[in-house]
Order: C-alpha cells, then structure tokens, then sequence
C-alpha cells in the first residue's frame, strides 16, 4: 500500500492553546510522492516494524500500540517501509506511514479519528488523504472539491528540522496570529470557487512558519529564490519546512522548472497532487 505525502498550500498560525498545540489554519493536498509499505505476518510474537531509514522511535510502532490497545485482534504483522518521502521535510511522511497502518484496521475497530488525533497533529488528515482545509491543531478536517491541475518541484534538506524548533522560533518572532484572522482565513478559502487551480489564488498560499524556519536555516531562502528563477508561479515552504516548494501550472512545466534549476539543486523532486479520495 501506500502513504503519500502531504503538501501544505498555505498555513496560517495561530497562538498556542491551553494544551500547548498551536492553532493553524491550512490547505493540505497528498502529493503522488509516497512511502510503500508491505505488510505481512510477523516472525515472531509481536508486530514488527522494518524501516530501515528511520533511526530510533518510529510513528508505526506507536500506531500499531494504539490498534492493540484499542481492541485489534489480527495476528501480528511486520510493517516493511520503503521511504520515498524526505524525512523530516515539512512532508508529512512519518505521519502518512502511521495512518496507511491504521487504515489496515478499518471497520474492525472504533475510533480510528481519535487515535490517529493521539498520534499526531497531521495523522488525521493522513487517515483519509484528500484536498482538506485543516483547523484546530490539525484535527478539524473539512473535505474539498478536487483542486485544478497543478504540480510542483520540491527541494529537500537534507539535514531536516524538527517540528518544535520551528514552532518556537515562530514563537519567538511573533508570527502566530489571533482568533479572528485564522477565522477569516478560514473564510477566504472556503470562497475559492471549486475546482479552481491553486495558482488562481496564489495571494492566499502563505506560510507563517516560513520566516521561522529561513531564520533556522538561511540555505532555504536561497531555495526559494532558485525556484522562482527557474520559473515557478509560487514558492513557500511546506509544513515546518525545511522544503521548499515551487508551484506550476502543469507537471510538463514543472518538469522544465527543475530541469532549469543550478546543479546544486539536483536532487529536487518532481510531482503532483494525487487524487485517492
């Protein structure tokens, strides 16, 4: 099977709730970019996870935890990871992996929006991927119509950045928003017609975090700007980066796009958005 990668079209942030988790406001698109996971019965008496890719805790284990623990009677099973997805990228990928393995007890447990909302902020719109506008801190999910072709060219970091760094130098410069404006936010991307590309409405893909994360890492800045020479309509970060992302009106100019870019840029990724719901 497989977990594809999420995109963030826009994300707007705003201030950390009593719990800790900061509000948002954000388009998500699964990208055709994914991880593929085998599954099959287990060698031994528990479930196993082979990912060889990811050091240290892994999403699936965690995932797998959550299904036993819920009541999930199948045999034991062994997870195979084949990561595709950069990690650590703003991508979404340990959180796509984590719900294609919950998606394996769908119908035969209860509950599986509330366990992937346990997991993480971006695993429950992973459990279903689709064109979603995202509130809360990730865990109010309202489905969209199908967007107009698009695609785009993603620069990866090979180094990562963790998620919380981001978030607090966002913090720290300032960049979370009130109430209000998540809410007209909110608004101004439910009145996109439907079907509409997301280039039509190109002043509306903004990312609050990106400042955070080009002040954690200045290289990114100079990513975006190579994605604009090379011909990109739009260029922001994904996520809590470190990805840039150049954004085309098709993948025949995307592919040209990263045909454009200098070789330091060799490894950038062409894709577009998947169509799974």
């Amino acid at each position: 099977m497989i977990a594809p990668a999420k995109l963030n079209l826009c994300l707007y942030l705003g201030r950390p709730r009593e719990d800790g988790l900061h509000e948002i406001c954000s388009l998500f698109h699964p990208l055709n970019l994914a991880d593929r996971i085998t599954v099959g019965d287990a060698e031994g008496p528990g479930d196993e996870v082979d990912c060889p890719a990811v050091e240290g805790p892994n999403l699936i284990t965690a995932a797998l935890a959550a299904l036993r623990e819920a009541g999930w009677d199948r045999p034991p099973v062994r997870v195979e990871v084949e990561k595709r997805i950069p990690i650590a990228a703003g991508l979404g990928g340990g959180s796509a992996d984590a719900a294609a393995v919950l998606r394996l007890a769908d119908g035969s447990v209860e509950g599986l929006d509330s366990i992937a909302a346990g997991l993480g902020a971006d695993v429950p719109s992973q459990l279903r991927p689709r064109f979603t506008l995202v509130t809360g801190a990730g865990e109010t999910l309202e489905p969209l119509p199908p967007a107009g072709e698009w695609a785009a060219v993603l620069i990866p970091d090979e180094a990562g950045l963790a998620t919380a760094d981001v978030y607090a130098e966002a913090d720290r410069l300032g960049l979370c928003r009130d109430r209000g404006e998540l809410a007209l936010a909110r608004d101004r991307l439910l009145g996109v017609a439907p079907g509409a590309s997301p280039l039509d409405y190109a002043e509306l893909l903004v990312n609050d975090l990106q400042a955070a994360a080009i002040s954690l890492r200045p290289a990114i800045g100079e990513a975006l700007s190579a994605l604009r020479q090379a011909g990109a309509e739009h260029a922001l970060v994904t996520g809590s980066g470190p990805t840039a992302v150049g954004l085309f009106r098709d993948i025949a100019k995307a592919d040209a796009g990263a045909s454009a870019l200098p070789y330091a840029y060799s490894s950038a990724i062409v894709t577009s958005p998947a169509s799974l719901a």
